[in-house]
């Protein structure tokens, strides 16, 4: 999973999430920051009207929360998410003794990205990606 720390910096950089099944988020307050919830279609679904998505909580495994507006909520991308913004960037993902690199095209240059995770490596190219298209 990656750090709540670079699923801002994506957020920032403009990643755009559209909430589905499975997809993990955290409520962006610091009181929460320990707090890791799943979309699901049986406990938090992900209801979409003009105004904007809302993340609704049904039953009450989830205190008295009803739902959060999505703007308010975090969403931190699995490893495959990750790979699939890559795309055509992505070349390979190696595993060295203390780490994880993944190898992207960005700019015509082949750049590595390392983190302890594998899923932190992808994160950091998606950024750098995110990065290169902002400048």
């Amino acid at each position: 999973m990656i750090s709540t720390a670079l699923a801002r910096e994506l957020r920032e950089a403009g990643l755009a999430w559209h909430p589905a099944s499975g997809d993990r988020f955290q409520i962006d307050r610091p009181e929460l920051d320990g707090d890791i919830f799943t979309v699901s279609d049986l406990t938090i679904e992900s209801h979409h009207y003009p105004t904007g998505t809302v993340l609704g909580f049904n039953g009450t495994t989830e205190w008295a929360l009803d739902s959060v507006a999505v703007e308010d909520a975090l969403w931190l991308p699995r490893e495959d998410q990750l790979r699939d913004l890559l795309r055509a960037a992505f070349r390979r993902l190696d595993r060295t003794d203390d780490a994880y690199v993944v190898t992207a095209v960005i700019d015509g240059d082949e750049r590595r990205y390392e983190s302890v995770s594998a899923p932190e490596a992808y994160g950091l190219a998606v950024l750098a990606l995110l990065d290169r298209v902002r400048a």
